[in-house]
């Protein structure tokens, strides 16, 4: 078949279209279908018009529009719906149900046009959602909700990223025939050069490294700063290593709090770090933390952060909230803690710096896990079966 994926936005800096759609797209066209991704770049305007291959996979930049978000928008979902037409598809895929592709993706529903429309949804986006962490207008607020609230309804299909969304799918009256459990995934890649890492920023090999890969918004800041303090009390010599960006300057905040409880010598912030690099920096680390707030936002989230962690081999203490325990089978694969109980993941994570032999074995036992249940190319299968099941339809390309 020929597939077209709607973009939410564009490849870069965000993470969905690199670390959802495209391992995705790649593995169907390995099953015999071609997959075109079509984005609204406004995340990387540079890229405005153009098209661009990633890992053999078509990306097709609609050229922006100009003006404010409220005239660019029809324009924008205009140019991404002829983009995807003009591919002449078998089926149209949506990914996130909001913003220009949600708007493309009505204008088809309008146009009452034969394409068979599929929607996947990796967030909760409406009402305690992921408009609590963004100053949406009156108006972009109402007409997310809306899209959220029609677009799966009205769809041939729906693909979840985690069980929570999948019961709030199915809620909206989607039947379970039309409904697919699809949560992000990995690729089989090896391990990092973690030692590489270490040796550019001086630290030897039996220093123990406390690794948090993050965007700060999931968590209270105090308990990273709790958590970071205690143990630097319990675990001499310990280093952190903190890998991301935050969006509200909480770097800052935690330097700060470094100064106060006296562990700012120990703390090295990377900042974002380009996609090829990061798997040496997440080896880096001996043990990593994963706190997530027990929210509607992170309930409905299938972290794809975790499942790299996981990959890289390195044991994971994270919260016990919604798909993460999907992931982690606790005490075998990595630790499940209390998300209220902040002493308690300070002092697992300290047991874990003090016992070499257990975190190995423990980060080994995660990567085998991911690689296992949760590949790329089996959940592939499962959509390339999805799909034909809806549509009636086999996978031979036009």
């Amino acid at each position: 078949m020929k597939i077209v994926f709607l973009a939410p936005f564009g490849i870069r800096p965000k993470g969905t279209v690199l670390a959802r759609m495209v391992p995705l797209a790649a593995e169907l066209q390995g099953l015999g279908h071609k997959v075109v991704i079509v984005a609204p770049p406004y995340t990387n305007p540079e890229d405005s018009g153009k098209a661009e291959t990633v890992r053999g996979v078509m990306i097709r930049n609609v050229k922006l529009a100009r003006g404010g978000k409220a005239l660019a928008a029809p324009v924008l979902a205009v140019r991404m719906l002829r983009a995807a037409l003009a591919e002449k598809p078998d089926l149209v895929h949506l990914f996130k149900p909001k913003g220009y592709g949600g708007l493309a993706a009505m204008l088809h529903l309008f146009m009452l046009r034969d394409t068979p429309l599929f929607v996947d949804t990796d967030d909760w986006e409406g009402r305690g959602g992921m408009e609590t962490l963004h100053d949406y207008s009156f108006l972009e607020r109402h007409l997310y909700r809306l899209q959220e609230g029609e677009l799966p309804r009205r769809a041939v299909g729906v693909t979840v990223a985690s069980r929570m969304l999948e019961t709030l799918v199915r809620g909206m009256g989607v039947p379970p025939e039309r409904l697919l459990y699809l949560p992000n995934c990995v690729e089989n890649v090896p391990v990092g050069d973690g030692e590489a890492v270490r040796r550019r920023l001086g630290i030897s090999a039996r220093t123990p490294v406390l690794l948090l890969y993050t965007r700060f918004f999931e968590f209270d800041q105090e308990k990273l700063h709790t958590v970071f303090g205690e143990v630097a009390r319990r675990v001499p010599g310990v280093r952190f290593l903190v890998v991301g960006k935050g969006r509200h300057r909480e770097e800052e905040l935690l330097a700060a709090a470094a100064d106060r409880n006296g562990f700012a010598d120990s703390l090295t912030v990377a900042g974002w770090v380009e996609p090829e690099e990061l798997p040496d920096w997440l080896a880096a680390g001996d043990v990593a933390i994963y706190p997530f707030a027990d929210t509607v936002v992170n309930r409905a989230k299938c972290p794809a952060k975790l499942t790299e962690l996981m990959r890289a081999g390195v044991p994971v203490v994270a919260d016990r909230v919604g798909e993460i325990a999907e992931y982690v089978v606790s005490g075998e694969s990595g630790i499940l803690c209390t998300p209220d109980d902040w002493q308690e993941m300070a002092v697992r994570v300290a047991e874990l710096l003090r016992e070499p032999d257990l975190r190995k074995e423990m980060g080994a036992a995660g990567r085998k896990r991911i690689l296992t249940h949760f590949a790329w190319g089996d959940a592939a299968v499962r959509l390339d079966m999805f799909y034909k099941a809806l549509t009636g339809k086999g996978n031979d390309t036009k």
